[in-house]
């Protein structure tokens, strides 16, 4: 992975003064190769950090947006509903472990909590964070159908009649925003292959 390595998630603690990265690393990696992953993988965050850097201007703590991709899908169980609160919370007892200022422990688990993607958000470096980790809806049609059977494969105990049903209102939601993504250089980017894919999507999933 270009960007998945302990020497990464290194250079961005060190912007907050910790040290101590090996144990941290190494959990996180463990998390992100669960043999029940598809999508919310090592690739993920190794794709959301390369989009980190690519707009790393733009982030007013970028440190702080790495380490929150780093974390946002760590804990991630598809019978529960928490898992973002719970990301957070390990990101925080983390952090605040390594004596990070509590402002910026703080900073960080908005974050990730952003990543419910259930609300909009103001800030923007959550905005920015927002539209990364959505950045794969506005893929290329393959790679968004990759991710979308990766997605199933992820609720694969779900019976696909009440799949179905789930998704498409999760797309739909998506889809009658009145943008996707809040950044102007991913809403350039992103916003009308996203949705394109999200109907395409949704019209299939009715069609079943």
């Amino acid at each position: 992975m270009k960007c998945f390595a302990a020497a990464h998630l290194a250079s961005s603690l060190a912007v907050l003064h910790v040290r101590s990265t090996r144990d941290i690393f190494a959990q996180l990696a463990a998390a992100y190769a669960a043999p029940e992953r598809y999508y919310h993988t090592a690739r993920h965050i190794d794709v959301c950090l390369t989009e980190a850097q690519r707009h790393r201007p733009l982030a007013k703590h970028p440190a702080e947006i790495e380490i929150a991709l780093w974390f946002h899908d760590a804990i991630y169980d598809t019978h529960r509903d928490d898992n973002e609160h719970r990301s957070a919370e390990w990101a925080a007892e983390f952090l605040s472990s390594e004596r990070v200022d509590p402002a910026c422990v703080s900073r960080v688990h908005a974050l990730i909590m952003a990543t419910r993607h259930s609300v909009a958000v103001d800030d923007p470096d959550q905005q920015l964070l927002v539209d990364i980790d959505l950045g794969i809806l506005g893929q290329p049609r393959r790679v968004f159908d990759d991710y979308d059977a990766a997605i199933r494969r992820e609720y694969h105990w779900v019976p696909w009649h009440r799949y179905v049903e789930s998704r498409i209102v999760v797309l739909s939601e998506f889809l009658k925003r009145p943008h996707i993504y809040t950044t102007a250089a991913l809403h350039e980017r992103y916003e009308a292959p996203a949705r394109r894919n999200l109907a395409r999507a949704i019209a299939q999933l009715e069609q079943t």
